[in-house]
């Protein structure tokens, strides 16, 4: 059975209004005190060029040396961590706008999503769109609305199943990337049924895609199969291991920002209205964690700074550590939660307290 609830509208006043003009001219008179741009610095590049390496020497390796099964199926495991690493670090704020003032730049980057076989236009609809725009609001943000089998949102309804979603879940993130390529079609005939998409051209958008994921699964199915003595189930089970292992940490770092403790999931009244300010539905619906490691701010590209990547999509990521300050402490002024989990691993554990709650478990 179907849900369906108004698009929202957020109606604050008073302090929770204030707060988000406060904390946005302190974020822009920091950027401008230390003369500094907005989007990437050179920091970046580095990055840029280790998650192509990550992703693309391991399947050079593969079809030039020929390694036995085994060593495929590691340096698949070794491409799947380049596979997250690009969507995370190098296209995400692309194709936010973030990286660069320069357009094709962004777009450049951005596009590095299509060798991992998905489409940045139907990405940018859910994602800058819906999710961005209405986080983890039922139904409406569909990061919180997944298939049947999984329960996210505390407004779906409960089933026997979800009791055992804390074991499950992990597994069915595996699947994120895989299932994608194939959803990407549904959210393309979606977005063509939309009004405000009618002057686009949708059956080239449509041949693009097909284009892309045919070309995706030649460069990592058929060459194999071509130029290298795996067999055909083993070259198969290469591409799994690589989909999966993208697939768990995308999903897993996904969901330690908005399904943990602490991360509420507002509702629009009957007449569509979510009583506060957008930047403080923002803060509410929102988590960091582990801000001092330095390691998962670089691989994750930041998005371990989710508050601060929501509340400034179009900042870039290497900024984040130098801008958290600013809003804790003006989330502090306001007496507005600021959501910190100090580790990864705290996160995970909130994040599985989190699912065993969603699935009624006591």
């Amino acid at each position: 059975m179907s849900r369906t609830i108004p698009i929202p509208r957020y109606v604050g006043t008073g302090p929770a209004k204030a707060f988000g003009a406060t904390v946005r001219s302190r974020v822009h008179a920091y950027f401008k005190a230390q003369g500094t741009s907005m989007k990437a610095d050179a920091r970046i590049w580095p990055k840029v060029l280790a998650m192509l390496a990550l992703f693309l020497a391991p399947l050079a390796v593969i079809l030039v040396a020929s390694p036995p099964a085994w060593a495929a199926m590691l340096l698949a495991v070794a491409m799947g961590l380049g596979m997250a690493g690009i969507g995370m670090g190098v296209m995400h704020d692309g194709l936010h706008g973030a990286t660069s003032n320069k357009n094709w730049v962004n777009e450049l980057l951005g596009g590095t999503m299509y060798l991992l076989g998905s489409d940045a236009f139907t990405w940018k609809l859910q994602h800058n769109g819906a999710h961005h725009t209405h986080t983890n609001v039922d139904v409406i943000d569909q990061d919180i609305d997944p298939p049947e089998l999984l329960r996210f949102s505390e407004h779906a309804p409960l089933k026997r199943v979800h009791r055992f979603q804390f074991i499950y879940s992990f597994f069915f993130y595996g699947l994120l990337t895989i299932v994608k390529l194939g959803n990407d079609f549904f959210s393309l005939a979606r977005a063509a049924r939309d009004p405000q998409h009618q002057d686009r051209d949708f059956r080239l958008r449509f041949a693009a895609m097909v284009g892309v994921k045919t070309l995706h699964l030649f460069a990592f199915v058929g060459l194999p199969l071509l130029l290298t003595s795996l067999l055909w189930w083993q070259v198969l089970l290469c591409f799994v291991i690589m989909h999966f292992t993208c697939g768990v940490v995308l999903g897993t770092v996904f969901q330690l920002a908005h399904v943990v403790e602490g991360a509420q999931q507002p509702v629009p009244d009957t007449e569509g209205v979510i009583a506060t300010d957008w930047a403080v539905h923002e803060l509410l619906t929102t988590a960091d964690f582990a801000p001092r490691n330095k390691f998962i701010t670089w691989y994750t590209g930041g998005l371990n700074f989710q508050i601060e990547h929501h509340l400034f999509p179009y900042v870039s990521h290497v900024h984040y550590p130098a801008i958290a300050p600013i809003v804790a402490h003006a989330a502090e002024e306001f007496d507005l939660p600021y959501n910190v989990q100090r580790t990864t691993r705290s996160a995970i554990r909130s994040h599985v307290r989190r699912l065993k709650q969603l699935g009624g478990v006591r």
